[in-house]
């Protein structure tokens, strides 16, 4: 009977673990929108090295076709030329471009905090209306100023303030060495 007991004990445990490790299907934690960008010696922009090693920090990141621009917190934006590296290879910066930067609260199950990427579009407006509408990003939160949503950096994208909805999509993201490696595909 003891022996019985213990069986199922075990057979129990292992299936609680198969089902944990089911839940944390990365198809429902990133997006499945195309993103690649990629920048060695992020201190070049001194904006996107605070973002990545301060939590946080976040800052978004545009081009205008010449060089990448990067805004955060400060004032100061910091720009980077798009050299012949990056127009050979490609970028693409999601919908309307991307917001990098490092929680202050790591993610559950994590004890750590990891640099997270998000897209610069509300994730909303475009499910509803198929239309980018870019995201004002300020002090770890993202506001889209047509539907008034307010998303929580620092919490997955979440929707802290509003109309219930999805949360902002987001990208897998590397950041190591001073490189920043966003690819999604």
């Amino acid at each position: 009977m003891l022996k019985r007991i213990s069986v199922i004990c075990t057979l129990l445990t292992v299936m609680a673990a198969a089902f944990t490790s089911c839940s944390n299907n990365a198809d429902y934690t990133y997006c499945n929108l195309p993103a690649k960008f990629v920048l060695e010696n992020a201190y070049q922009a001194p904006v996107l090295y605070t973002a990545c090693n301060s939590m946080g920090e976040f800052c978004t990141i545009t081009s205008d076709g010449k060089q990448f621009i990067f805004r955060g917190s400060s004032r100061e934006p910091s720009y980077v030329n798009i050299t012949a590296l990056a127009g050979y290879s490609g970028f693409y910066l999601g919908l309307s471009g991307l917001i990098v930067g490092l929680p202050n609260i790591p993610e559950i199950g994590e004890t750590a905090s990891k640099v997270v990427c998000f897209d610069l579009a509300c994730s909303n407006c475009y499910e509803d209306y198929n239309i980018t509408k870019p995201l004002t990003v300020k002090e770890g939160s993202a506001t889209c100023a047509s539907c008034k949503r307010v998303y929580d950096l620092n919490n997955t994208g979440f929707i802290s303030k509003g109309e219930a909805g999805r949360a902002l999509y987001r990208y897998r993201v590397s950041y190591a060495n001073n490189t920043l490696v966003v690819s999604n595909r």
